[in-house]
């Protein structure tokens, strides 16, 4: 646990029942799956930092100029949200699931409306780990000591590890689906 994030067993999880689709169908699928590639890329560019850093190799004004610079944070400063002034496109991407894709789902049989239910529980703890993660890179800036620098470390791999989880969950139980019943990514 960090800091008052709880987050949710990946074993509780529910599961939708396997649709047959149509191989067209599978186009939304890869869609989304294609933009989730696009956030893994700028989670390993900040890894690869953060590693570099580790390795004596980066520094810490560095680090927060380069995740301050990333496309990601750069269109969640531009625009602003409710989680405050970073990760917009996480976000966003989060927001347009929550409210074009995923009331879709909440009537539609096989599972589908646990699922929809769990992954949007799931964006708030993705919300909640992206806001520490950009307190803690600014906290890093004003105290550069290792115990400031390994608080980052403990979010970016939390947040890491839920986002691809989340990720991998949401394209396995609803990318059929959204070519299936014809719900727009």
């Amino acid at each position: 646990m960090i800091e008052g994030i709880e987050f949710l067993d990946d074993a509780t999880r529910p599961v939708a029942e396997k649709l047959d689709v149509q191989p067209h169908q599978k186009a939304a699928g890869r869609h989304l799956r294609m933009i989730h590639n696009h956030y893994k890329g700028n989670m390993d560019q900040l890894r690869a930092y953060l590693d570099q850093v580790r390795a004596g190799e980066g520094s810490v004004t560095k680090l927060k100029d380069m995740a301050e610079a990333l496309p990601i944070l750069e269109n969640y400063r531009r625009f602003g949200n409710l989680c405050g002034q970073h990760c917009r496109a996480i976000e966003m991407h989060h927001m347009i699931e929550d409210q074009a894709i995923f009331p879709h789902l909440l009537d539609k049989p096989n599972g589908l409306k646990a699922v929809a239910e769990r992954l949007i529980a799931e964006h708030k703890i993705v919300h909640a780990l992206l806001e520490k993660l950009i307190e803690r890179i600014v906290a890093l800036f004003d105290d550069t000591s290792k115990e400031s620098f390994d608080a980052v470390v403990e979010v970016y791999d939390a947040l890491d590890r839920v986002l691809l989880s989340h990720f991998g969950y949401e394209e396995e139980q609803i990318g059929d689906a959204l070519g299936y019943y014809g719900i727009g990514v």
